[in-house]
């Protein structure tokens, strides 16, 4: 009977041959992506060759080809104007391999090479440094398929709104360059979306500066909600506060996570406080707490509490910040708590 399943042809036995004879763990690429298997035509040698002439070893090339063994399907030209292409941002095969061997699915996504070409360009004469450019090709790859003309819309619509909003000419450059590299995933938005979210703000009493206040704060995340996410969320706080849309407004610009959170998160983490028997007045005075996830929270108000820290009736700006911050405010309570009482250093006065 017609069949057109793939996998009714049998695994590529020459495929496999090649695979074998490089050390490759072809066990691991049937459970993965089996499919790779199955085509009629691969370039294992060839893939392997290029790599080897790159610098790599034979457990690097394993390495790679067990990550991203759709690597052996792209032909040797394919690979090779790859390689071409990351090299006007690298400065030498010893670091690309590197970065091959790192994230292989960024490099042997080849399909788009003339977007990416088009788009290293762009960046680099935007100013941007070729380790942020590697950066981005490695870690947000999909804002170089876009069309060029399409990331220039979007930078563009920030440069004229942070211009309206009473950035100076001066600063845009490096306003820019901060904000995408903070935040790549900003180019996937459409100029529309930027526009209307930067709007909602302004509508919900923002001032100009207090909304570059914002969009510095949340790195441009805020490009990537929408004004019905933001009203809900703003809502919710406004509710559970119970304060007015100015003591809202400043709640928010101290925590922009109210902002950014959707209810159900804002909920939880909420919740979570609520449970270790903070107020929400506490939460109120301290709203970065909500930054955190319940998780977290648990964890550093145990630690806290083994050095007999009550947190209900302290303060919560101990519970704040990155893990690094954490560290030192725990290390601060815990030496106070370990200060002898007497002075170590003090003569003793000992009779004869």
């Amino acid at each position: 009977s017609y069949t057109t399943d793939t996998k009714s042809r049998g695994e590529n036995k020459k495929t496999l041959e090649n695979l074998y004879s490089l050390s490759v763990d072809v066990a691991k690429i049937r459970r993965l992506k089996e499919w790779v298997l199955l085509q009629d035509v691969a370039y294992v040698k060839e893939t392997a060759g290029i790599l080897q002439e790159m610098g790599a070893d034979e457990t690097t090339v394993a390495s790679i080809i067990e990550r991203c063994p759709e690597a052996i399907l792209h032909t040797p030209a394919e690979i090779n104007s790859q390689r071409a292409l990351w090299q006007l941002v690298c400065q030498n095969e010893k670091q690309l391999i590197k970065l091959i061997e790192q994230f292989p699915e960024s490099f042997f996504t080849t399909e788009y090479q003339q977007n990416q070409k088009a788009n290293i360009c762009f960046f680099q004469e935007l100013g941007f440094k070729n380790n942020i450019i590697t950066r981005f090709l490695t870690s947000a790859p999909n804002i170089f398929y876009n069309p060029v003309e399409k990331n220039k819309n979007v930078i563009q619509t920030l440069q004229r709104n942070y211009l309206n909003l009473g950035g100076s000419e001066a600063n845009m450059k490096i306003w820019i360059l901060k904000l995408l590299s903070q935040n790549p995933f900003i180019l996937l938005n459409t100029s529309t979306a930027i526009q209307d979210n930067l709007e909602f703000l302004q509508k919900n009493y923002f001032t100009d500066q207090e909304v570059l206040q914002l969009l510095s704060k949340l790195k441009g995340f805020i490009f990537q909600l929408n004004s019905t996410t933001m009203q809900k969320s703003m809502l919710f706080s406004k509710n559970i506060f119970k304060c007015s849309d100015q003591e809202l407004k400043k709640l928010v610009l101290k925590c922009p996570a109210l902002l950014c959170y959707s209810v159900p998160v804002l909920e939880e983490r909420l919740e979570g406080l609520l449970k270790e028997g903070i107020s929400i007045a506490q939460i109120r005075e301290t709203p970065m707490v909500l930054e955190l996830t319940t998780q977290i929270i648990q964890y550093r108000i145990k630690k806290l509490s083994a050095l007999g820290y009550d947190i209900k009736n302290g303060k919560l700006e101990s519970l704040n910040g990155t893990k690094k911050d954490f560290e030192v405010t725990y290390g601060k309570i815990q030496s106070k708590k370990e200060r002898p009482v007497f002075n170590p250093v003090a003569p003793l006065h000992i009779e004869d």
